[in-house]
């Protein structure tokens, strides 16, 4: 049950954080809103670093700083890039590639088994979130250059993330190291490997002034929301649930994100409603 609301409480955080990301990105690129909230989020928890032994499990370590640098600053700008493109529902919409991805390689990379009825409810829950993504995102928008790149960025963030858990799950399976710990220890190799790679968008946001307190305020809101809680929730996720399920609960964000629909001009049909309700019933199926 601990896994169970750990993802609930996640997946809220994060969907409600993304939104705001996007509205975001009309005052900064992508990446920079990715280099702020990480740097803010290792900060917030920039105690947590002192608890950890640096020393005592390198190779524990070290995967984990490659899960931060590809799940967090590679897969979050491309996530952050593709809310601002195609928007909050849609690019959450297509994690429902996940949950077949995760239980796919949690089979084949650490011999998790599943029962019928995880695969039963995983394919369930692709299928009705791929149906949410059919029903708006391409019946107005066609497919355009601009909105193909929001698509391209969203499945690799996608990849990028299942691969960044799968070192994760790793980690927390067979280390003393405990969520918390984890989510620091990603936090700061995301930052350090951000700040290597676009050194001017860190000296940009240290100068721009026209950055309001309103955004300050957004952005901190959603930093603590989205990054800090939602990724040490995503981290206990992986504790105690194997990553097939973890992200078959994880995967639900589109359809908390169907609350947040009419902000950002989607328009919400009796079928998107169909296809929300029967990714619950595969969530349920998986669980039960």
């Amino acid at each position: 049950m601990i896994g169970f609301f750990a993802a609930t409480l996640a997946v809220f955080s994060w969907t409600y954080a993304c939104s705001i990301w996007r509205r975001e990105c009309e005052n900064l690129l992508p990446r920079q809103i990715n280099i702020y909230k990480n740097f803010l989020a290792s900060i917030f928890f920039l105690p947590v670093a002192l608890t950890i032994n640096w020393f005592s499990d390198l190779s524990s370590i070290f995967l984990l700083v490659i899960s931060g640098a590809v799940g967090i600053s590679i897969g979050d700008t491309l996530y952050i890039n593709s809310l601002k493109i195609i928007g909050t529902r849609k690019t959450l919409s297509f994690e429902a590639l996940t949950p077949i991805i995760a239980t796919i390689l949690g089979t084949l990379s650490i011999d998790e088994i599943y029962p019928q009825k995880v695969w039963i409810g995983s394919l369930i829950v692709s299928f009705s979130l791929l149906m949410i993504v059919r029903q708006n995102t391409f019946q107005k928008e066609g497919c355009s250059e601009e909105n193909m790149l929001g698509i391209i960025c969203a499945l690799g963030s996608v990849f990028c993330a299942v691969f960044a858990a799968l070192l994760s799950r790793v980690i927390l399976l067979n280390s003393t190291l405990t969520p918390l710990q984890t989510t620091e220890i990603r936090l700061l190799s995301a930052s350090i490997f951000l700040f290597l790679i676009f050194k001017k968008d860190f000296l940009y946001l240290l100068n721009n002034r026209s950055i309001t307190r309103k955004n300050h305020f957004n952005l901190v809101l959603s930093t603590f929301l989205g990054t800090n809680l939602g990724i040490l929730f995503q981290q206990i996720v992986f504790k105690f649930l194997p990553i097939g399920i973890g992200w078959t609960l994880l995967s639900l964000s589109p359809v908390f994100a169907l609350f947040i629909s009419k902000r950002e001009g989607d328009q919400i049909n009796k079928l998107t409603i169909f296809y929300s309700f029967l990714s619950f019933i595969g969530v349920a199926i998986t669980i039960v």
